[in-house]
């Protein structure tokens, strides 16, 4: 099935296989085995995406975030080994966030700067539960990356189109028609032109930690001092 953003006018039910069943429950395992390293650092991590939703796939990823700025040795003494970290920036103006990539497949996000208010929604758009919420086998709405509204039944899901349905979408996700039409908007605009850039990926090497590799980029970068005074950041990081 097409990873392509998907205008769907009818509702279309998807039942789960055992196989996979089995998949997300091993995904949630490993996301909650992850989380509970976080939360043992008195960190309140969340996982956000289709594991959250349930509609997870062979080569899905486990994203987890912990959404607000943190030190990131709290992390990382949480964390206690990874195979890579990095540095990530969207869009000049959007957030600066670190990305702790612990195996191929699990991602742990933090921000270094204070989210916007878009910022925090797109995750709630895409969808998010908390460990309570794994360990309850709990499953929540959200929309993935083909434009689809995703809505857990117990035999799967109810996929549901979301072009010309962002404000009655957004409201059923509690989140703004803002971070809605931005979302369609990027992903339209993904499709066409094919996959997009970011702004800023930088490998953050061993001996250096994320504030250093910040400051680094700060000093060589004016658009980003300019997006870290906006949020009321400090440019010495």
């Amino acid at each position: 099935m097409s990873r392509q953003p998907e205008i769907l006018h009818e509702p279309r039910r998807i039942t789960y296989t055992t196989e996979r069943w089995a998949h997300l429950r091993r995904l949630r395992q490993q996301a909650l085995e992850v989380m509970t390293r976080l939360e043992h650092e008195s960190l309140r991590p969340l996982v956000h995406g289709s594991v959250a939703r349930g509609d997870v796939r062979p080569r899905s990823d486990i994203d987890i975030v912990v959404p607000y700025s943190v030190p990131s040795f709290r992390v990382e003494l949480a964390l206690g080994r990874w195979i890579r970290r990095e540095i990530v920036q969207a869009t000049p103006s959007s957030v600066l966030k670190a990305h702790i990539h612990v195996k191929d497949n699990i991602v742990v996000t933090f921000p270094l700067l204070k989210m916007m208010p878009r910022e925090e929604e797109f995750y709630r758009w895409g969808g998010v539960v908390d460990s309570d919420q794994l360990k309850g086998d709990q499953r929540v709405l959200g929309v993935n990356k083909r434009l689809l509204l995703i809505e857990p039944i117990p035999e799967g899901h109810i996929e549901s189109g979301v072009i010309g349905r962002e404000r009655e979408v957004a409201k059923r996700l509690g989140v703004s028609i803002d971070i809605a039409k931005e979302r369609v908007r990027v992903l339209l605009r993904r499709s066409r032109v094919g996959r997009t850039g970011v702004y800023i990926v930088r490998h953050v090497p061993d001996g250096t930690t994320f504030e250093e590799m910040a400051k680094i980029l700060c000093d060589s970068d004016p658009a980003l001092r300019r997006t870290i005074r906006r949020r009321g950041g400090s440019t010495r990081l």
